[in-house]
Protein backbone atom coordinates (compact mmCIF):
# COMPACT_ATOMS: atom_id res chain seq x y z
CA UNK A 1 0.00 0.00 0.00
CA UNK A 2 1.42 3.65 -1.00
CA UNK A 3 0.14 6.87 0.51
CA UNK A 4 -0.57 9.68 -1.80
CA UNK A 5 -1.68 13.83 -1.16
CA UNK A 6 -4.16 14.71 -3.67
CA UNK A 7 -4.65 18.92 -3.78
CA UNK A 8 -7.67 19.12 -6.04
CA UNK A 9 -8.50 22.91 -6.48
CA UNK A 10 -11.98 24.31 -7.36
CA UNK A 11 -12.99 27.59 -8.72
CA UNK A 12 -12.59 29.44 -5.43
CA UNK A 13 -11.87 26.69 -2.87
CA UNK A 14 -9.69 23.93 -2.58
CA UNK A 15 -9.14 20.80 -0.38
CA UNK A 16 -6.22 18.23 0.09
CA UNK A 17 -7.01 14.48 0.46
CA UNK A 18 -4.67 11.47 1.26
CA UNK A 19 -5.11 8.02 -0.46
CA UNK A 20 -3.91 5.06 1.01
CA UNK A 21 -3.98 2.88 -2.21
CA UNK A 22 -3.23 -1.21 -2.53
CA UNK A 23 -4.44 -3.57 -4.78
CA UNK A 24 -7.68 -4.26 -2.89
CA UNK A 25 -7.58 -1.12 -0.79
CA UNK A 26 -8.64 2.88 -1.75
CA UNK A 27 -9.16 5.12 1.38
CA UNK A 28 -9.46 8.70 1.13
CA UNK A 29 -9.21 11.13 4.13
CA UNK A 30 -9.68 14.59 3.28
CA UNK A 31 -6.65 16.92 5.66
CA UNK A 32 -7.41 20.63 4.72
CA UNK A 33 -9.60 22.84 3.26
CA UNK A 34 -9.02 26.22 2.34
CA UNK A 35 -10.56 29.42 0.44
CA UNK A 36 -9.40 31.66 -2.21
CA UNK A 37 -12.28 33.68 -3.82
CA UNK A 38 -11.16 36.00 -6.59
CA UNK A 39 -11.43 39.57 -6.09
CA UNK A 40 -11.07 42.86 -8.26
CA UNK A 41 -7.42 44.14 -8.44
CA UNK A 42 -5.49 46.17 -10.82
CA UNK A 43 -8.51 46.72 -12.57
CA UNK A 44 -9.37 42.75 -13.01
CA UNK A 45 -11.03 39.98 -11.28
CA UNK A 46 -8.01 38.01 -10.43
CA UNK A 47 -7.39 35.49 -8.14
CA UNK A 48 -5.51 35.39 -4.64
CA UNK A 49 -2.71 33.49 -5.42
CA UNK A 50 -0.60 33.58 -2.26
CA UNK A 51 -3.93 32.62 -0.56
CA UNK A 52 -4.46 29.70 -2.83
CA UNK A 53 -0.56 28.91 -2.38
CA UNK A 54 -0.59 28.74 1.15
CA UNK A 55 -3.23 26.42 0.70
CA UNK A 56 -1.85 24.08 -1.31
CA UNK A 57 1.23 24.38 1.18
CA UNK A 58 -1.24 23.76 4.42
CA UNK A 59 -2.44 20.75 2.52
CA UNK A 60 0.16 19.16 1.87
CA UNK A 61 1.69 19.50 5.56
CA UNK A 62 -1.11 18.12 6.92
CA UNK A 63 -1.14 15.19 4.81
CA UNK A 64 2.73 14.28 5.64
CA UNK A 65 1.29 14.40 8.77
CA UNK A 66 -1.53 12.32 8.13
CA UNK A 67 0.75 9.94 7.00
CA UNK A 68 4.03 10.06 9.65
CA UNK A 69 1.10 9.52 12.27
CA UNK A 70 0.11 6.27 10.37
CA UNK A 71 4.03 5.10 10.51
CA UNK A 72 4.08 6.14 6.99
CA UNK A 73 5.11 8.25 4.64
CA UNK A 74 3.74 10.19 1.57
CA UNK A 75 4.83 8.37 -1.89
CA UNK A 76 3.76 11.42 -4.24
CA UNK A 77 2.04 14.95 -4.12
CA UNK A 78 -0.04 16.04 -7.11
CA UNK A 79 -2.13 19.01 -7.80
CA UNK A 80 -5.62 19.29 -10.29
CA UNK A 81 -7.39 22.36 -10.88
CA UNK A 82 -10.00 23.85 -13.22
CA UNK A 83 -8.98 24.58 -17.02
CA UNK A 84 -7.56 27.56 -18.84
CA UNK A 85 -6.32 30.36 -16.49
CA UNK A 86 -3.04 31.08 -15.99
CA UNK A 87 0.12 33.19 -14.77
CA UNK A 88 3.47 34.38 -15.71
CA UNK A 89 6.18 33.93 -14.00
CA UNK A 90 9.40 35.40 -14.35
CA UNK A 91 13.51 34.38 -14.96
CA UNK A 92 13.37 33.65 -10.80
CA UNK A 93 10.47 31.98 -11.17
CA UNK A 94 8.31 34.78 -9.28
CA UNK A 95 5.16 35.85 -10.38
CA UNK A 96 4.91 38.79 -12.53
CA UNK A 97 1.33 39.76 -11.64
CA UNK A 98 -2.13 37.81 -9.94
CA UNK A 99 -3.64 35.62 -12.21
CA UNK A 100 -6.59 36.68 -14.15
CA UNK A 101 -9.79 34.83 -13.36
CA UNK A 102 -11.78 33.29 -16.34
CA UNK A 103 -15.02 35.35 -15.26
CA UNK A 104 -13.11 38.57 -15.86
CA UNK A 105 -14.55 40.28 -18.83
CA UNK A 106 -11.92 40.99 -20.24
CA UNK A 107 -12.00 38.71 -23.17
CA UNK A 108 -15.09 40.24 -24.34
CA UNK A 109 -15.51 40.74 -28.07
CA UNK A 110 -12.07 39.16 -28.63
CA UNK A 111 -12.92 35.77 -30.21
CA UNK A 112 -14.54 37.74 -33.01
CA UNK A 113 -10.99 39.67 -33.29
CA UNK A 114 -9.26 36.33 -33.32
CA UNK A 115 -11.22 34.58 -35.96
CA UNK A 116 -10.63 37.69 -38.05
CA UNK A 117 -6.90 36.09 -38.09
CA UNK A 118 -7.85 32.70 -38.14
CA UNK A 119 -10.90 31.36 -39.15
CA UNK A 120 -13.42 29.50 -36.37
CA UNK A 121 -13.90 26.51 -38.22
CA UNK A 122 -10.03 25.75 -38.91
CA UNK A 123 -9.20 26.49 -35.21
CA UNK A 124 -11.49 23.82 -34.14
CA UNK A 125 -10.01 21.54 -37.07
CA UNK A 126 -6.43 22.94 -35.54
CA UNK A 127 -7.18 22.20 -31.76
CA UNK A 128 -10.46 20.02 -31.69
CA UNK A 129 -12.12 22.39 -28.68
CA UNK A 130 -15.23 23.70 -28.10
CA UNK A 131 -15.47 28.10 -28.31
CA UNK A 132 -16.00 29.46 -25.22
CA UNK A 133 -14.60 33.40 -24.34
CA UNK A 134 -12.76 31.97 -21.19
CA UNK A 135 -10.42 29.79 -23.18
CA UNK A 136 -7.01 30.21 -22.77
CA UNK A 137 -6.76 31.38 -26.56
CA UNK A 138 -8.65 34.26 -25.95
CA UNK A 139 -7.40 34.92 -22.71
CA UNK A 140 -4.16 34.94 -24.11
CA UNK A 141 -5.05 37.37 -26.72
CA UNK A 142 -6.81 39.96 -24.17
CA UNK A 143 -3.17 39.65 -22.29
CA UNK A 144 -1.22 40.67 -25.59
CA UNK A 145 -3.48 43.24 -26.76
CA UNK A 146 -3.73 44.79 -22.86
CA UNK A 147 0.40 44.43 -22.92
CA UNK A 148 2.39 41.37 -21.03
CA UNK A 149 4.07 42.53 -18.46
CA UNK A 150 7.79 43.30 -18.64
CA UNK A 151 9.99 40.38 -17.99
CA UNK A 152 7.62 36.93 -18.41
CA UNK A 153 9.33 34.85 -18.96
CA UNK A 154 7.40 31.73 -18.72
CA UNK A 155 3.25 30.93 -18.70
CA UNK A 156 2.21 28.38 -16.20
CA UNK A 157 -1.20 26.83 -15.67
CA UNK A 158 -2.80 26.92 -12.35
CA UNK A 159 -1.79 23.54 -11.57
CA UNK A 160 1.76 23.77 -13.23
CA UNK A 161 1.92 27.35 -10.91
CA UNK A 162 1.24 25.06 -8.00
CA UNK A 163 3.86 22.47 -9.17
CA UNK A 164 6.53 25.06 -9.39
CA UNK A 165 5.60 26.47 -6.19
CA UNK A 166 6.31 22.93 -4.48
CA UNK A 167 9.31 21.24 -6.84
CA UNK A 168 10.23 23.72 -8.93
CA UNK A 169 9.36 22.36 -12.39
CA UNK A 170 8.12 24.83 -14.89
CA UNK A 171 6.02 21.86 -16.99
CA UNK A 172 2.91 21.14 -18.04
CA UNK A 173 0.94 17.88 -18.35
CA UNK A 174 -1.29 17.06 -21.62
CA UNK A 175 -4.73 17.08 -20.06
CA UNK A 176 -4.82 20.65 -18.88
CA UNK A 177 -2.80 22.14 -22.09
CA UNK A 178 -5.53 20.46 -24.16
CA UNK A 179 -8.25 22.77 -22.76
CA UNK A 180 -6.44 26.14 -24.14
CA UNK A 181 -7.67 25.53 -27.23
CA UNK A 182 -3.66 26.04 -28.34
CA UNK A 183 -2.40 22.46 -28.11
CA UNK A 184 -2.52 20.48 -31.77
CA UNK A 185 -4.63 18.43 -31.24
CA UNK A 186 -2.69 15.94 -34.45
CA UNK A 187 0.76 16.33 -32.73
CA UNK A 188 -0.31 16.67 -29.35
CA UNK A 189 2.23 19.80 -29.23
CA UNK A 190 1.62 23.62 -28.94
CA UNK A 191 0.39 24.58 -32.09
CA UNK A 192 3.24 27.09 -33.45
CA UNK A 193 1.04 27.99 -36.61
CA UNK A 194 -1.76 29.01 -34.20
CA UNK A 195 0.51 30.94 -32.25
CA UNK A 196 1.96 33.35 -35.16
CA UNK A 197 -1.38 33.61 -37.16
CA UNK A 198 -3.15 34.81 -34.35
CA UNK A 199 0.12 36.80 -32.82
CA UNK A 200 0.60 35.05 -29.83
CA UNK A 201 4.04 34.88 -27.66
CA UNK A 202 4.70 30.98 -28.31
CA UNK A 203 8.05 31.62 -26.72
CA UNK A 204 6.15 31.72 -22.88
CA UNK A 205 4.75 28.05 -23.29
CA UNK A 206 6.04 25.51 -21.40
CA UNK A 207 7.17 21.92 -22.60
CA UNK A 208 4.55 19.15 -22.23
CA UNK A 209 4.35 16.10 -19.69
CA UNK A 210 2.35 12.93 -20.42
CA UNK A 211 0.35 11.92 -17.22
CA UNK A 212 1.96 10.01 -14.55
CA UNK A 213 5.55 12.12 -15.15
CA UNK A 214 7.55 12.28 -11.90
CA UNK A 215 8.17 16.10 -11.83
CA UNK A 216 11.02 16.54 -9.03
CA UNK A 217 11.16 15.93 -5.30
CA UNK A 218 9.01 18.35 -2.72
CA UNK A 219 11.36 21.67 -1.84
CA UNK A 220 13.56 21.45 1.10
CA UNK A 221 11.07 23.20 3.04
CA UNK A 222 8.86 20.73 2.70
CA UNK A 223 10.92 17.64 2.45
CA UNK A 224 12.34 18.50 5.66
CA UNK A 225 9.09 18.33 7.44
CA UNK A 226 6.93 14.99 8.97
CA UNK A 227 5.95 12.17 6.43
CA UNK A 228 7.37 14.31 3.11
CA UNK A 229 10.60 13.42 2.72
CA UNK A 230 10.85 11.07 0.33
CA UNK A 231 7.76 12.32 -1.90
CA UNK A 232 7.91 13.30 -5.63
CA UNK A 233 5.28 15.67 -7.12
CA UNK A 234 3.61 13.96 -9.90
CA UNK A 235 1.83 15.01 -12.62
CA UNK A 236 -1.04 13.24 -12.74
CA UNK A 237 -4.33 14.32 -14.68
CA UNK A 238 -3.36 18.06 -13.96
CA UNK A 239 -7.41 19.21 -15.62
CA UNK A 240 -10.11 18.38 -12.49
CA UNK A 241 -12.55 16.61 -15.22
CA UNK A 242 -9.81 14.43 -16.70
CA UNK A 243 -9.39 13.37 -12.74
CA UNK A 244 -12.41 12.66 -12.10
CA UNK A 245 -13.29 10.79 -15.50
CA UNK A 246 -9.85 9.05 -14.88
CA UNK A 247 -11.81 7.49 -11.50
CA UNK A 248 -15.30 6.44 -13.35
CA UNK A 249 -15.51 3.15 -13.62
CA UNK A 250 -17.74 3.52 -16.67
CA UNK A 251 -19.66 0.43 -18.00
CA UNK A 252 -19.54 0.07 -21.84
CA UNK A 253 -21.69 2.56 -24.15
CA UNK A 254 -22.27 4.58 -20.63
CA UNK A 255 -21.78 8.53 -21.06
CA UNK A 256 -20.06 10.23 -18.22
CA UNK A 257 -21.18 13.61 -16.22
CA UNK A 258 -18.96 15.12 -13.97
CA UNK A 259 -21.34 17.04 -12.18
CA UNK A 260 -20.57 20.46 -9.93
CA UNK A 261 -20.49 23.89 -10.44
CA UNK A 262 -19.97 23.44 -13.97
CA UNK A 263 -21.18 19.84 -15.56
CA UNK A 264 -19.30 17.86 -17.90
CA UNK A 265 -21.86 15.81 -20.54
CA UNK A 266 -19.19 13.22 -22.83
CA UNK A 267 -17.93 9.64 -23.69
CA UNK A 268 -14.32 8.52 -23.55
CA UNK A 269 -12.62 7.80 -26.66
CA UNK A 270 -9.58 6.83 -28.23
CA UNK A 271 -9.66 9.44 -31.37
CA UNK A 272 -11.34 12.97 -31.24
CA UNK A 273 -13.73 13.97 -33.54
CA UNK A 274 -13.01 17.14 -35.49
CA UNK A 275 -16.00 17.29 -38.28
CA UNK A 276 -18.17 19.96 -39.02
CA UNK A 277 -21.25 18.90 -37.52
CA UNK A 278 -19.08 18.48 -33.82
CA UNK A 279 -18.09 21.63 -34.56
CA UNK A 280 -21.56 22.68 -35.20
CA UNK A 281 -22.66 21.27 -31.83
CA UNK A 282 -20.04 23.01 -30.47
CA UNK A 283 -18.20 19.88 -28.78
CA UNK A 284 -14.46 19.69 -27.28
CA UNK A 285 -12.07 16.98 -27.44
CA UNK A 286 -9.66 16.90 -24.28
CA UNK A 287 -7.17 15.09 -23.59
CA UNK A 288 -7.96 12.45 -20.76
CA UNK A 289 -5.46 10.37 -18.98
CA UNK A 290 -2.88 7.86 -20.34
CA UNK A 291 -4.04 9.14 -24.35
CA UNK A 292 -7.66 8.99 -23.81
CA UNK A 293 -9.79 11.65 -25.40
CA UNK A 294 -12.48 13.03 -23.73
CA UNK A 295 -15.26 14.08 -26.14
CA UNK A 296 -17.49 16.23 -24.00
CA UNK A 297 -19.56 19.71 -24.20
CA UNK A 298 -19.80 21.70 -20.99
CA UNK A 299 -23.06 22.75 -19.56
CA UNK A 300 -23.13 25.42 -16.75
CA UNK A 301 -23.59 23.08 -13.58
CA UNK A 302 -24.86 23.77 -10.16
CA UNK A 303 -23.26 27.16 -10.32
CA UNK A 304 -27.09 28.27 -10.79
CA UNK A 305 -28.10 26.90 -7.30
CA UNK A 306 -24.51 27.97 -6.08
CA UNK A 307 -25.46 31.10 -7.31
CA UNK A 308 -28.91 31.47 -5.92
CA UNK A 309 -28.01 29.81 -2.42
CA UNK A 310 -25.78 32.70 -1.56
CA UNK A 311 -27.97 35.19 -2.55
CA UNK A 312 -30.75 33.44 -0.57
CA UNK A 313 -28.38 33.59 2.90
CA UNK A 314 -27.96 36.86 2.60
CA UNK A 315 -31.56 38.06 2.70
CA UNK A 316 -32.45 35.37 5.48
CA UNK A 317 -34.20 33.12 3.16
CA UNK A 318 -31.25 30.55 3.07
CA UNK A 319 -32.19 26.51 3.59
CA UNK A 320 -29.73 23.60 4.39
CA UNK A 321 -29.12 21.87 0.78
CA UNK A 322 -30.70 18.59 2.49
CA UNK A 323 -34.15 20.28 3.67
CA UNK A 324 -34.24 22.37 0.00
CA UNK A 325 -34.09 18.88 -1.78
CA UNK A 326 -36.40 17.48 0.22
CA UNK A 327 -38.96 20.22 -0.66
CA UNK A 328 -37.91 20.39 -4.24
CA UNK A 329 -38.84 16.59 -4.81
CA UNK A 330 -42.26 17.00 -3.22
CA UNK A 331 -42.91 19.35 -5.93
CA UNK A 332 -44.34 16.89 -8.85
CA UNK A 333 -45.19 19.50 -11.30
CA UNK A 334 -42.70 21.58 -13.62
CA UNK A 335 -42.72 25.21 -12.77
CA UNK A 336 -40.89 26.54 -15.44
CA UNK A 337 -37.14 26.20 -17.60
CA UNK A 338 -34.46 28.34 -18.51
CA UNK A 339 -31.50 27.85 -20.61
CA UNK A 340 -28.90 26.96 -18.21
CA UNK A 341 -25.91 27.54 -20.88
CA UNK A 342 -26.96 31.13 -21.51
CA UNK A 343 -24.32 33.51 -21.11
CA UNK A 344 -26.49 35.56 -19.33
CA UNK A 345 -26.24 33.04 -16.25
CA UNK A 346 -22.28 33.51 -16.78
CA UNK A 347 -21.79 35.74 -13.82
CA UNK A 348 -24.73 37.98 -13.18
CA UNK A 349 -24.82 40.63 -10.59
CA UNK A 350 -28.09 38.59 -9.10
CA UNK A 351 -28.75 35.32 -10.61
CA UNK A 352 -31.99 34.68 -8.17
CA UNK A 353 -33.20 37.99 -10.56
CA UNK A 354 -31.32 36.91 -14.11
CA UNK A 355 -34.16 33.61 -13.51
CA UNK A 356 -36.60 35.56 -12.95
CA UNK A 357 -35.92 37.74 -16.08
CA UNK A 358 -35.33 34.89 -18.15
CA UNK A 359 -38.78 33.21 -16.98
CA UNK A 360 -40.71 36.44 -17.82
CA UNK A 361 -39.25 36.45 -21.34
CA UNK A 362 -39.79 33.13 -21.88
CA UNK A 363 -43.62 33.61 -20.89
CA UNK A 364 -43.36 31.99 -17.75
CA UNK A 365 -44.09 32.68 -14.02
CA UNK A 366 -40.95 34.91 -12.07
CA UNK A 367 -41.08 32.52 -9.22
CA UNK A 368 -40.04 33.91 -5.75
CA UNK A 369 -40.00 30.91 -3.82
CA UNK A 370 -36.56 29.17 -3.51
CA UNK A 371 -38.29 25.73 -3.42
CA UNK A 372 -39.58 26.55 -6.85
CA UNK A 373 -36.32 28.42 -7.99
CA UNK A 374 -34.43 25.32 -7.26
CA UNK A 375 -36.57 23.34 -9.27
CA UNK A 376 -36.58 25.27 -12.31
CA UNK A 377 -32.70 24.75 -12.21
CA UNK A 378 -32.95 21.08 -11.79
CA UNK A 379 -34.76 20.36 -13.95
CA UNK A 380 -33.51 22.58 -17.26
CA UNK A 381 -30.19 20.67 -16.36
CA UNK A 382 -31.57 17.71 -16.61
CA UNK A 383 -33.30 18.73 -19.91
CA UNK A 384 -30.02 19.95 -20.92
CA UNK A 385 -28.06 16.77 -20.21
CA UNK A 386 -30.55 14.86 -22.24
CA UNK A 387 -30.17 17.57 -25.09
CA UNK A 388 -25.99 16.67 -25.28
CA UNK A 389 -26.44 13.26 -24.69
CA UNK A 390 -29.02 12.75 -27.97
CA UNK A 391 -26.30 15.14 -29.97
CA UNK A 392 -23.42 12.94 -28.69
CA UNK A 393 -25.43 9.82 -29.81
CA UNK A 394 -25.78 11.69 -33.37
CA UNK A 395 -22.46 12.76 -33.50
CA UNK A 396 -20.70 9.64 -32.67
CA UNK A 397 -22.77 7.29 -34.54
CA UNK A 398 -23.15 5.53 -31.09
CA UNK A 399 -25.61 4.79 -28.59
CA UNK A 400 -25.62 5.85 -24.71
CA UNK A 401 -26.85 3.08 -22.92
CA UNK A 402 -26.99 4.50 -19.63
CA UNK A 403 -25.35 7.49 -17.68
CA UNK A 404 -22.57 7.43 -14.88
CA UNK A 405 -22.17 10.86 -12.82
CA UNK A 406 -19.58 11.59 -10.34
CA UNK A 407 -18.36 14.45 -8.57
CA UNK A 408 -20.38 16.50 -5.58
CA UNK A 409 -23.25 16.82 -7.74
CA UNK A 410 -23.91 13.35 -8.11
CA UNK A 411 -25.00 13.62 -4.01
CA UNK A 412 -27.65 15.57 -5.37
CA UNK A 413 -30.60 12.70 -6.06
CA UNK A 414 -33.40 14.81 -7.04
CA UNK A 415 -31.05 15.87 -9.87
CA UNK A 416 -30.21 12.27 -10.40
CA UNK A 417 -33.56 11.08 -10.86
CA UNK A 418 -34.30 14.05 -12.51
CA UNK A 419 -31.44 13.28 -15.36
CA UNK A 420 -32.26 9.60 -15.46
CA UNK A 421 -36.32 10.69 -16.27
CA UNK A 422 -35.15 13.24 -18.96
CA UNK A 423 -32.60 10.97 -20.61
CA UNK A 424 -34.77 7.95 -20.13
CA UNK A 425 -31.68 6.20 -19.37
CA UNK A 426 -30.42 4.55 -15.91
CA UNK A 427 -28.18 6.77 -13.80
CA UNK A 428 -25.11 5.41 -11.52
CA UNK A 429 -24.11 8.01 -9.25
CA UNK A 430 -20.29 8.06 -7.79
CA UNK A 431 -18.16 8.45 -6.21
CA UNK A 432 -18.62 12.51 -5.31
CA UNK A 433 -14.86 12.52 -4.71
CA UNK A 434 -13.63 10.89 -7.98
CA UNK A 435 -11.84 14.28 -8.88
CA UNK A 436 -9.60 13.73 -6.30
CA UNK A 437 -9.59 9.94 -6.39
CA UNK A 438 -8.66 10.10 -10.28
CA UNK A 439 -5.94 12.07 -8.60
CA UNK A 440 -4.79 9.27 -6.38
CA UNK A 441 -5.38 6.64 -8.93
CA UNK A 442 -2.61 8.00 -11.22
CA UNK A 443 -0.15 8.38 -8.82
CA UNK A 444 -0.71 4.80 -8.25
CA UNK A 445 -0.04 3.62 -11.12
CA UNK A 446 3.34 6.04 -11.62
CA UNK A 447 4.20 4.63 -8.11
CA UNK A 448 3.65 0.87 -9.49
CA UNK A 449 0.98 0.11 -6.55
CA UNK A 450 -1.60 -0.70 -9.16
CA UNK A 451 -0.15 -1.83 -12.94
CA UNK A 452 -2.80 0.42 -14.47
CA UNK A 453 -5.82 2.63 -14.23
CA UNK A 454 -8.52 0.55 -15.48
CA UNK A 455 -7.51 -1.95 -12.62
CA UNK A 456 -7.62 1.74 -10.64
CA UNK A 457 -11.20 1.84 -11.96
CA UNK A 458 -12.04 -1.40 -10.84
CA UNK A 459 -10.90 -0.98 -7.28
CA UNK A 460 -13.46 2.01 -7.26
CA UNK A 461 -16.23 0.10 -8.40
CA UNK A 462 -15.32 -2.99 -5.58
CA UNK A 463 -14.49 -0.53 -2.85
CA UNK A 464 -17.25 2.17 -3.94
CA UNK A 465 -19.86 0.87 -5.56
CA UNK A 466 -22.54 3.38 -7.43
CA UNK A 467 -25.89 4.34 -6.56
CA UNK A 468 -28.60 3.34 -9.05
CA UNK A 469 -31.42 5.32 -10.33
CA UNK A 470 -33.99 4.13 -13.01
CA UNK A 471 -36.24 6.51 -15.28
CA UNK A 472 -39.83 6.77 -14.11
CA UNK A 473 -42.73 7.89 -15.54
CA UNK A 474 -44.22 9.94 -12.16
CA UNK A 475 -43.72 13.17 -14.50
CA UNK A 476 -44.86 13.62 -17.73
CA UNK A 477 -41.37 14.34 -19.45
CA UNK A 478 -42.19 14.33 -22.84
CA UNK A 479 -44.54 17.10 -22.64
CA UNK A 480 -41.34 19.28 -20.44
CA UNK A 481 -38.93 18.28 -23.23
CA UNK A 482 -41.60 20.05 -25.68
CA UNK A 483 -41.77 23.17 -23.64
CA UNK A 484 -38.40 23.25 -23.18
CA UNK A 485 -37.46 23.59 -27.11
CA UNK A 486 -40.09 26.21 -27.10
CA UNK A 487 -38.37 28.12 -24.33
CA UNK A 488 -34.90 27.22 -26.64
CA UNK A 489 -36.46 28.40 -29.57
CA UNK A 490 -37.59 31.34 -28.05
CA UNK A 491 -34.42 32.09 -26.83
CA UNK A 492 -33.12 32.06 -30.61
Amino acid sequence: MTWHAAIDLGAGSGRALVGRVGADELRVEEVHRFRYAPRPAGGRLRWDIERLFEGVRAGVLAAGELAAGGGAALTSVAVDSWGVDYGLIDGSGRLVEEPVCYRDDRTSGVMEQVFAKVPRDEIYRRTGIQFHQLNTLFQLAAHVRDGIPPGAARLLLMPDLCHHRLCGSEACERSDASTTQLLDARTGEWDDELFARVGLPRHLMPPLVATGTALGPLGEDLSSRPGLGDARVVAGPTHDTASAVAATPLDPGWAYISSGTWSLVGVERDRPIMTAEALAANFTNEAGAFGSIRFLKNVMGLWLLESCRREWAESGRGLELADLLARVAAVKDFVGFVMPDSSRFFNPTRMVREIQSALVEAGQPAHDDPVLLTRVILDSLALRYAAVVADIERVTGSAVEGIHVVGGGSLNDVLNQATADATRRPVAAGPSEATAIGNLLVQAVAAGTLASLAGGRDLVRRVMPPRRFEPQAARDWNAAARRYREVESARA
